[in-house]
């Protein structure tokens, strides 16, 4: 069991569970991810490590709370403990030792980031980090990021930092020179942008795909995706890689695969909690 040491609100929908894991936080690598079990029926769910603090013995999960699983994940309160914590799994980021990083985040995407940027600095490597939101209330990770280096703030409605998407601030800084590699987190049409610009300037680009996980060893084969023409698994081969081999197209599609279901069980468990069925 791993009980739930603090929770915090980064936005809208999007929630902070500061965990105890200690094992985990002893070992993670940036990049490497869990997979969590609420309690003993319920759904398996892919995070990704935002955080560690070896010394506490807790681990920082980020969960945007979009379906089922995850509004029952971020209904849990301090004191609450999480059944099974599955982890470090994944392969680290491959961290550049010179030159220049641009981050980019896009939504949740940047709390992925937040841990790539960390790798960075430690390595005394300068990292600019690009993220983004909908409006000022979106935009998370800014403070934890300005630790690390610079930080441009976009929000599509001008409400804060930056009017525009990432994509427009990256390419004055890539039009600028001197970035050396890009790793990119986000929704799939702001990943696809992101390689779509870099490409131009021939910088390699790294992404974090999210596809759709089960057991995270490789096993189900439900992660797979296309990179270069071959057929990967991103529990076992990423979540990482070059972003200018990823089939796109590919990766929506099979991210919209269980829409229908996952609407379906959504409206059901909202429709129990409103004639007091419960969860």
């Amino acid at each position: 069991m791993h009980r739930i040491v603090s929770k915090t609100r980064l936005s809208p929908n999007v929630t902070r569970l500061d965990v105890e894991a200690r094992r985990i936080a002893e070992i993670r690598q940036p990049g490497q991810f869990v997979i969590i079990r609420r309690a003993p029926k319920a759904e398996r769910i892919p995070l990704t490590i935002a955080d560690t603090n070896p010394v506490a013995g807790t681990i920082s999960l980020v969960i945007q709370s979009v379906g089922k699983s995850t509004q029952d994940l971020v209904a849990m309160e301090v004191g609450q403990a999480i059944q099974d914590i599955s982890g470090p799994l994944g392969m680290p980021t491959e961290l550049i030792e010179s030159g220049r990083a641009l981050c980019i985040g896009g939504g949740v995407g940047t709390a992925v980031v937040h841990p790539i940027a960390q790798g960075l600095h430690q390595r005394e490597v300068p990292v600019i980090s690009v993220i983004g939101g909908r409006s000022k209330e979106w935009v998370i990770f800014e403070e934890e990021l300005r630790r690390l280096g610079e930080v441009v703030v976009c929000t599509d409605d001008g409400s804060y930092g930056r009017k525009g998407f990432v994509t427009d601030a990256a390419k004055d800084i890539l039009t600028a020179g001197g970035i050396t590699i890009v790793y990119a987190v986000g929704p799939v049409p702001m990943m696809r942008a992101v390689t779509n610009l870099t490409r131009s300037f021939g910088v390699h680009t790294v992404v974090s795909l999210n596809p759709i996980m089960v057991d995270g060893t490789g096993m189900c084969g439900g992660c797979r995706v296309d990179v270069g023409g071959e057929t990967k698994f991103a529990c076992v081969d990423g979540p990482e890689f070059d972003g200018h081999k990823v089939n796109f197209d590919l990766l929506a599609d099979r991210l919209s695969t269980y829409r229908t279901h996952e609407q379906s069980s959504l409206d059901r468990h909202d429709h129990n909690c409103r004639i007091g069925l419960g969860k």
